[in-house]
């Protein structure tokens, strides 16, 4: 039996500290390929450029182009060897974050991971999410190492909208949840070995410091201020939850969220908010009454979808609903590291229930 963990060589976060990026890139060459988004080049775009002004730096930037498709990682490849690039640094999203890590794959080049809003646990993984040009998921990329370095400048995170923030929180709240599902199981994390004791942990420090620090963090990130229950937060969706669940393990409620992705009207929506719905399905597959409503006090409380109406789906069609169970259960899927046999109908009933669960509890906050 071996145990695996990874993580970042170098993980840094303040604020401020994208305008000293050079500082943070040693031994990743003067001449790397930067991929932003079109408003992030606008935002950030000045302070590369004073942040890159000394003569020896030799930069080019590349917009990215909506989707972490392997399409658009190609163009980004061809992009990255015509430059002769000695790094890739992606500035924005978790698919830009994706991108540029596999552009760095496929090139085996350096790759620093700078993300402009705490929105999921990509940026410190070493793994990518591969989407087809439609949105719709396609497959894992499993890279050989984490990004070199991975920058998270709050004081640019705190400036994004504050749903972007409660989205992360509700793919770092699966962390807990998954992790414990494998270590119950047996089964190997996303690493192919057995999660270490330092992996679990990390995974149960998301759970232990959401519901510490994210109310707070919700609000002040509504103001747009900086605060330490921010600083905790951006910590818990961007480094402990990227280890917790790559480390920790993966399991149902991963596995129901990539069937999501079958259903147009959901496939739209924030990685996160689906996570945090499917992670009310895995609960009531595992018949965990009090986390179930911890879970839905959380999120209600900072303003996560418990229901399939909350998500924008008030009419979930029942037949989209078993064609997303069934997509969460092909042979690959996270969901079989659960510590019992999962079938398409136990997770179709189990998406029912959660939404039942939802309503009702909605409807006891209205009442009360």
């Amino acid at each position: 039996m071996r145990y695996l963990l990874k993580s970042p060589a170098k993980y840094v976060q303040g604020p401020n500290i994208l305008g000293e990026l050079d500082q943070y890139l040693q031994g990743m060459g003067k001449r790397p390929l930067v991929l932003l988004s079109v408003s992030g080049t606008k935002r950030i775009g000045p302070t590369l450029e004073k942040c890159f002004s000394g003569a020896d730096w030799q930069v080019r930037q590349e917009v990215f182009q909506g989707e972490c498709s392997q399409r658009q990682i190609d163009r980004l490849l061809e992009a990255a060897r015509t430059h002769r690039a000695t790094a890739v640094i992606g500035i924005g999203g978790g698919k830009i974050l994706d991108t540029a890590k596999a552009v760095g794959h496929y090139g085996q080049i350096p790759v620093a991971a700078a993300p402009t809003v705490a929105s999921s646990d990509s940026p410190c993984s070493s793994l990518s999410v591969i989407y087809h040009d439609d949105g719709a998921f396609d497959r894992y990329l499993h890279l050989d190492s984490c990004p070199q370095a991975v920058l998270a400048d709050t004081a640019v995170i705190a400036k994004a909208p504050a749903r972007l923030l409660a989205a992360g929180m509700g793919d770092a709240m699966a962390t807990w949840f998954e992790a414990r599902a494998c270590r119950a199981s047996g089964s190997d994390n996303q690493l192919g070995g057995k999660p270490t004791r330092a992996a679990s942990g990390l995974a149960r420090l998301c759970w232990d410091f959401l519901r510490r620090d994210g109310l707070a963090a919700m609000r002040d990130a509504e103001s747009g201020l900086c605060s330490q229950a921010v600083e905790t937060i951006v910590e818990v969706n961007t480094y402990l939850s990227s280890v917790g669940f790559e480390s920790g393990g993966l399991a149902a409620a991963h596995g129901i969220q990539k069937g999501f992705t079958q259903i147009p009207a959901l496939r739209s929506q924030l990685h996160g908010f689906n996570v945090a719905f499917c992670t009310l399905a895995q609960l009531v597959m595992e018949d965990a009454q009090e986390d179930l409503n911890a879970v839905a006090a959380f999120s209600t409380s900072i303003g996560l979808p418990i229901c399939f109406a909350d998500l924008g789906y008030p009419d979930a069609e029942p037949d989209a609903v078993r064609g997303a169970a069934e997509k969460a259960c092909v042979p690959t899927s996270t969901i079989h590291h659960m510590p019992f046999e999962v079938t398409s109908e136990m997770v179709y009933q189990a998406l029912m229930d959660a939404d039942a669960f939802g309503r009702q509890y909605h409807q006891q906050e209205e009442g009360e």
